[in-house]
């Protein structure tokens, strides 16, 4: 995957939380556009227009659902709030500045109020399943696999199960969990790359 990890800033300080879902809205992103990539590349059709706006809309509330369940064991609950909120908010941003590439055309301010509606109705849904330090437990990628089927043609819906539960998910979520290890505990993800160097030496 051809992504780029930024999980340090250049100049010092501790950064808010509202700073650092920012930076992770941005990989979010990302992350969807190259999940769009692959799923095409493997024959399923994700047609411009409402389709792609919907998986667009829904990938991103899996993982900003995700990013707020790590952010519940990192931060302590005024900081998850802001965090999940600011995140929430960029990316609803996002959808807003893009509507015009993914529905075609969009009236102004709707996608965004749909995207924020959306996330907070799967943030209820997903609060049904488990996600620790291993990740999301099954029926939470089951669900969030039947949520991709809804918007996906008929042909595509029995095997887009396996395609987001076995390959999507975790190829995401391990680049999402490597981002926020580094922006949470940024003096350890140091320590690491110091290590990694010294051992690349010898």
């Amino acid at each position: 995957m051809a992504i780029r990890l930024k999980t340090r800033f250049h100049t010092q300080g501790q950064r808010s939380p509202a700073t650092l879902a920012s930076v992770v809205a941005v990989l979010a992103w990302k992350l969807v556009l190259e999940s769009i990539k692959r799923m095409r590349k493997a024959d399923y059709d994700i047609d411009p227009g409402r389709p792609y706006f919907d998986f667009v809309c829904e990938y991103l509330a899996f993982l900003a659902v995700c990013a707020d369940r790590v952010a519940y064991r990192e931060l302590d609950e005024a900081a998850r709030v802001e965090f999940t909120t600011a995140l929430a908010k960029h990316l609803a941003r996002f959808v807003e500045e893009n509507n015009i590439m993914l529905l075609g055309e969009a009236v102004p301010g709707e996608s965004q109020r749909h995207f924020i509606d959306l996330f907070n109705r799967r943030a209820a849904d997903y609060a049904e399943f488990g996600y620790d330090e291993k990740g999301p437990d099954f029926g939470f990628k089951r669900y969030f696999a039947a949520c991709l089927a809804e918007v996906l043609p008929e042909k595509d819906k029995l095997w887009v199960i396996d395609q987001a539960m076995e390959i999507e998910a975790p190829e995401s979520l391990k680049m999402l969990e490597k981002t926020l290890a580094g922006l949470f505990h940024p003096e350890q993800a140091k320590s690491e790359r110091r290590q990694d160097v010294r051992g690349s030496i010898d």
